[in-house]
């Protein structure tokens, strides 16, 4: 299993420096999340000033975005890091895409389904001169002329990872995706008895059992060297399983180990904006449920320990993500990512 890592800076201006850091520490890929900036202008800087470290939306979110724009921005991308951009989607839930984004709600897994086979076909018409004739329930491209046709690149097959939480996105993922995003509020018992028996259903409906499949996400971690340390992290964990736990959507992760009860009183306490009383509700139990605790030292041991044969990569989840300048971090990213 290999350590990526959360971008820290979406500045602009700091970028050059920030990416050629975590590159030099040796991580595996650096994700860029879409919350309160565009996922994508980050990676296009990195992509000019760095040559190994992969380069990945954790998430971009889907439907505001016609998949003929996603198309265009991940192949300049593409081209831009000499293969080594992942394009990662996700269907965010349906309050954010009808309140903040105003787009219309829609069953998310067929649709997004439908997204990526449409890029599919959109790139194999850029790089192969197909005739671009995609007509699905939700989008129809055949349009194509050459004055809008960027022509091919020397690394068109761009990976699409899918981020999903329930059983039918994740079937999706292992349809027509290359990999999946698995949320970082999960569990090893989630991993093993829901997600993965879902992936590899999705496979075997699509005949690609056996086909290289990917399985990332990021990790709590009550992470530090002394008890102080510790405390203040498992604190900030404790709050980040009770926001996650709130939402209807994450129940599946509770409920396969029985604690779905838990998030009708979550959510009562969201709407109160009591947020120091939903952490409270959050036993140590399952703190170490979600979470891997552990110091410097011997963390990395931890999560491979936790996720052997269930993940292919893990950050460690931005609120607890040290400074990349902490002198203990060199030895945590050595230690994970040694080839």
């Amino acid at each position: 299993m290999k350590l990526d890592v959360g971008m820290l800076t979406h500045d602009l201006r700091t970028l050059p420096e920030y990416a050629r850091k975590v590159e030099a520490l040796g991580y595996e890929c650096l994700w860029s999340a879409e919350t309160q900036h565009d996922p994508f202008l980050p990676l296009a800087v990195a992509a000019t000033v760095t040559t190994r470290i992969k380069l990945g939306t954790s998430i971009a979110v889907a439907f505001p975005r016609s998949p003929m724009v996603l198309a265009h921005i991940a192949w300049d991308l593409a081209r831009a890091s000499e293969g080594r951009f992942i394009l990662g989607l996700g269907s965010q839930v349906k309050g954010h895409n009808e309140r903040r984004f105003s787009v219309k709600w829609e069953p998310p897994a067929p649709r997004m389904r439908e997204v990526v086979e449409a890029l599919r076909a959109i790139w194999d018409c850029w790089q192969n001169g197909t005739k671009l004739a995609f007509k699905g329930q939700h989008y129809r491209f055949d349009l194509m002329t050459p004055f809008f046709n960027p022509g091919p690149i020397p690394h068109p097959a761009i990976p699409v990872y899918v981020a999903g939480v329930n059983q039918a996105m994740c079937r999706v993922a292992g349809e027509v995706a290359d990999g999946l995003h698995v949320h970082p509020f999960n569990s090893p018992k989630y991993l093993r008895e829901y997600v993965r028996p879902a992936v590899e259903e999705g496979l075997r409906r699509a005949g690609r059992t056996g086909a290289p499949f990917a399985y990332v996400t990021s990790s709590f971690v009550v992470l530090g060297d002394t008890e102080e340390e510790r405390a203040v992290a498992r604190e900030s964990v404790k709050q980040q399983i009770a926001f996650y736990g709130s939402t209807r959507t994450y129940e599946p992760v509770l409920a396969v180990h029985g604690w779905q009860d838990l998030t009708p009183a979550l959510h009562r306490k969201s709407v109160e904006g009591d947020w120091k009383g939903m952490a409270s509700l959050i036993t140590d139990e399952m703190v170490e449920t979600y979470a891997v605790t552990g110091t410097y030292a011997d963390i990395a041991s931890k999560l491979k320990e936790r996720y052997a044969g269930l993940l292919d990569s893990t950050a460690l989840y931005q609120p607890h993500q040290p400074s990349i300048d902490d002198p203990r971090l060199p030895r945590l990213v050595k230690e994970l990512n040694a080839r």
